[in-house]
């Protein structure tokens, strides 16, 4: 057959079977990627005779004879396409796994199809931005600005991998070729409870190009967490790399490695299982009921299990005051029940990784993770290997948003690479990222408010179940988080909390951006608008009354026993008057028919800027001999900009520019130690060692300058790449030269632990109009503020705001992973979970506080997950100031408005 590639004819015959992506990737166009295999995402975008096609829906033999055009070859070598430069000035990606397919999508449209992007961008999807920088980059808008030596803090300048990205070479887990790769599939549980009796090999090592068959008979039975923290007392260790008990449906039973794919995936075909059925439990309430069938019979508490036989993984239960007697005599009180769906992180890269052992016996992992360092800690134990002999790094990430702050695939992996000697791929499909990795914890939250007549909250009670699934990573980390900021914002002499994560027989729920507050803020910020509505005050007035100020104490039961946590500055106020002041601003008029209602709503959300009980980061920064500098840090980078704002802080520190900064990171065979980009803690935490770093060595530089200079080093500066003591300038590069002359090389090195803690705000603001008839939502205005401390990148910042406000409308509109009576998830690909697409997204007004934190990094603070926080409690307030019902279940689907509706309002609305 005849291919022309990117301007280039070959002759080439493909696999029976295979699709245009896989054969693209084949013959190195990396830039093609894999988002879904089923033609939903977009990702392998390429053009087929000047047309956007999804490449994984095109038989690779129908191409024969056709022009095709990869992101590689959409302009010449070396250059930018207009589209490519234009996302460029824009800066219309985020993780960038998207970018590649976005490009050539947006790149074909003709003046006709710009009229409607909504239509001429459904079959592209971005998880990161929210779109609106992809619609700058249409539109020609420029976003970025550049900055003199010594000013990059603080300066909405690009990301260094930018220029990349947008041609397609920016590389990704999966991107690379290695000689005498295997490849691994899993063989995964059709039960939701069983024990394994006897696993059949045969047939499946008889296979052509099968190398091996790994089982629980092959697998270390030692017990861990695939969650990842830097202290392992925060999870039960209840899980192996292979059971001989399996708990959840998609749960890993037997390993088959190949030389191809095709050949692993009939090794599964063939394996023959004997399995013993178990009862199984799937709801959490009958979970935790005297009598429910047991998930976890051998762990105890030494496995940190609070109570296994009730399925109780952890809780906790606290008071302050007498919550019961202050109910009673309030003049006011609300009580209402409210429950939280399971939603997918959805990252465009699915979770896998490559792994192999190199000459020197050092075994190497190559993840998309963002947690490299503790990974090889854990890989490091479970195999009883020196930590040295592990190495696991990542380069860019197709996003992660919690969901890559575990260890799923990288302990098969590891194991594979040992028994085999060979290096093996592992890749997730669509459809096993959702049955058989994690979800956002679905709760029940029940909240208990009451208030006095003047607006002062004098009772808040919290009773809340969370669903863990059949493993408890992260399940008791979530539940206390959920439990705390959600409440210590407001003061309140009289709070109450009982809390408890269940285990069921259901694919298992782990970290997820907000890390369980977006739960319970939907049910919190409910009662706080349904206590002001009872009193007749307004609901900005009612939050002012009652949030915490500078000095007040942060309190939730039963109280923590870190207290490490201040205002480092404090910037709720200006939240709440600058989404108040947007949204008393008249909108564009619409023309609504009486079926129509419309209302505001709004919310606020308080994050602690660090999880708990330490978050460590290293960092080194050496002085080139051209007088820029190579900075190495550990945190890695998905879209959350962590690779431009050290840069930025580094740069602003060295008075240098970005572009004379090298940044390696994220690969534990640098040295040094990064507990991992989750919490937020890229910038605050990470950051902070990098501004130490940078500040040590510019101390070191001032030093020798000084010191050739003759002058006091008092009287000397780092100005513009050079040590300036009066009038004698000294460049980077002298100063290098006069340090290796003397046998010295100019570097420094930086850390930070994540104490002291400060803490972040945020409120959004919507106004909806909702028709009575029909159930329909739209949002008419979106209006977020956020309290970032100094704001190191504006435009990125705003992107992570927009991208975290576009996410949280998912799971609140429409996002709901549904797992029926058995356990099942049924609905394993993006086209029967509707992710948010480039219409579905309303623009969101950014405004930031002006403060500057005094714990980080250059007045900065952590901003990353908390925009999401608010989001489904502002919305359910819109809706119920629109309606004058309270909708107490997420998602908002018409389906499940419109009962209610019509008992109100009647059947035609």
């Amino acid at each position: 057959m005849t291919y022309q590639i990117n301007g280039t004819e070959f002759s080439e015959t493909p696999q029976a079977g295979q699709c245009l992506r896989t054969f693209l990737r084949q013959l190195g166009h990396f830039g093609v990627k894999k988002g879904c295999d089923a033609g939903d995402c977009g990702a392998c975008t390429v053009l087929i005779d000047g047309e956007p096609v999804h490449s994984c829906l095109i038989p690779a033999f129908r191409a024969d004879d056709h022009a095709i055009t990869t992101i590689e070859g959409l302009a010449p070598a070396g250059g930018a396409h207009p589209m490519q430069q234009a996302f460029l000035d824009a800066q219309a990606f985020q993780c960038g796994f998207c970018t590649a397919g976005m490009i050539l999508t947006c790149a074909s449209l003709n003046q006709a199809q710009r009229q409607d992007l909504g239509s001429a961008l459904k079959g592209n999807i971005c998880r990161c931005t929210g779109y609106r920088s992809i619609e700058d980059a249409l539109q020609g808008k420029t976003n970025i600005e550049q900055a003199e030596a010594g000013t990059a803090f603080g300066r909405s300048l690009p990301a260094p991998a930018g220029p990349q990205v947008v041609r397609g070479s920016e590389r990704y887990t999966f991107d690379v070729a290695m000689e005498g790769t295997l490849h691994l599939k899993m063989l995964r549980s059709p039960h939701p409870h069983a024990k394994i009796i006897a696993i059949d090999k045969r047939a499946a090592l008889a296979v052509p190009g099968v190398h091996a068959v790994l089982t629980h008979e092959d697998a270390p039975q030692r017990l861990f967490s695939t969650a990842r923290h830097e202290k392992e007392w925060m999870d039960p260790d209840d899980t192996r790399v292979l059971d001989t008990v399996v708990r959840f449906i998609g749960q890993k039973v037997a390993a088959v490695i190949a030389e191809t794919e095709a050949a692993a995936e009939e090794g599964c075909r063939r394996l023959e299982v004997d399995y013993e059925i178990l009862p199984a439990v799937v709801d959490p309430i009958q979970a935790i009921a005297s009598g429910a069938p047991v998930i976890h019979t051998d762990k105890t508490a030494e496995h940190r299990v609070s109570n296994a036989p009730r399925n109780i993984v952890a809780e906790t239960h606290g008071e302050f005051g007498d919550v019961a007697r202050a109910l009673a005599s309030a003049a006011v009180t609300y009580q209402g029940t409210f429950t939280t769906q399971r939603v997918q992180h959805a990252a465009l890269e699915t979770h896998g990784g490559l792994a192999w052992v190199d000459a020197s016996g050092i075994l190497n992992v190559r993840s998309s993770t963002q947690v490299p360092f503790l990974t090889r800690r854990a890989l490091a134990d479970i195999f009883d290997l020196a930590p040295d002999k592990v190495r696991v790094f990542c380069e860019r990430v197709g996003g992660g948003f919690g969901g890559k702050q575990e260890m799923f695939v990288e302990d098969i992996l590891a194991l594979a690479a040992l028994k085999t000697g060979r290096p093996v791929k592992f890749e997730l499909t669509r459809e096993e990222q959702f049955i058989s990795t994690s979800t956002r914890h679905p709760m029940r939250v029940t909240v208990t408010a009451g208030a006095d007549r003047s607006g002062k909250l004098t009772a808040l009670q919290l009773d809340v179940l969370s669903n863990t699934g059949a493993y408890g990573n992260h399940a008791g980390p979530v539940l206390f988080h959920a439990a705390s900021e959600c409440i210590s914002v407001y003061n309140c002499p009289n709070k109450k909390v009982d809390a408890v994560v269940a285990y069921t027989n259901t694919v298992p729920a782990g970290a997820f951006r907000g890390y369980g507050l977006p739960q319970t803020i939907f049910a919190v910020e409910a009662a706080i608008d349904e206590l002001a509505r009872q009193l007749g005050i307004d609901p900005f007035d009612m939050r002012r009354r009652n949030v915490v100020k500078p000095g007040d104490p942060m309190l939730a039961p039963p109280g923590s026993e870190y207290h490490d946590v201040q205002y480092g500055s404090y910037g709720l106020d200006q939240c709440l008057d600058l989404v108040e002041r947007a949204m008393a601003e008249s909108g564009p008029k619409l023309e609504l028919s009486a079926d129509w209602l419309t209302g505001d709503g709004i919310a606020l959300t308080m994050i602690d800027t660090v999880p708990p009980a330490g978050h460590f980061a290293d960092c080194t920064i050496a002085l080139r001999d051209d007088g820029g500098f190579e900075l190495t840090v550990g945190t890695a980078e998905f879209g959350n900009g962590t690779a431009t704002v050290h840069r930025q802080i580094a740069a602003t520190a060295l008075a240098t520019r970005v572009d004379r900064i090298n940044l390696r990171q994220s690969d534990t065979a640098n040295g040094g130690h990064d507990t991992g980009a989750y919490g937020s803690a890229g910038t605050f935490v990470a950051g902070r060692a990098t501004m130490a770093a940078a500040e040590n060595l510019a101390r070191d530089l001032i030093a020798l300058g000084s010191q050739i200079a003759g002058a006091d080093p008092a009287s000397c500066a780092l100005e513009d790449e050079a040590v300036v003591c009066g009038r004698q300038r000294l460049s980077f590069a002298e100063l290098a030269r006069s340090a290796r002359t003397n046998g010295r090389t100019l570097s420094a090195s930086g850390s930070s632990e994540g104490s002291p803690r400060s803490v972040a705000f945020n409120v959004q603001g919507f106004r909806i109009a909702l028709n009575k008839a029909t159930g329909e939502i739209r949002i008419l205005r979106s209006v977020h503020a956020a309290d970032a401390g100094k704001v190191a990148n504006p435009m990125q910042c705003r992107g992570q705001v927009e991208g975290g406000v576009a996410q949280s409308l998912g799971a609140t509109l429409y996002e709901e992973m549904v797992i029926d009576d058995g356990g099942r998830v049924i609905n394993p690909k993006f086209r029967d979970y509707h992710l948010p697409s480039f219409a579905d997204i309303p623009r969101t007004e950014v405004f930031f506080a002006d403060t500057t934190d005094s714990i980080g990094p250059m007045g900065a603070k952590s901003m990353s997950e908390s925009p999401y926080n608010p989001v489904a409690a502002a919305l359910g307030n819109a809706i119920a100031n629109a309606t004058g019902i309270r909708f107490t279940s997420v998602p908002f689907k018409p389906d499940r408005l419109w009962p209610a509706l019509h008992e109100k309002f009647g059947p035609k609305g």
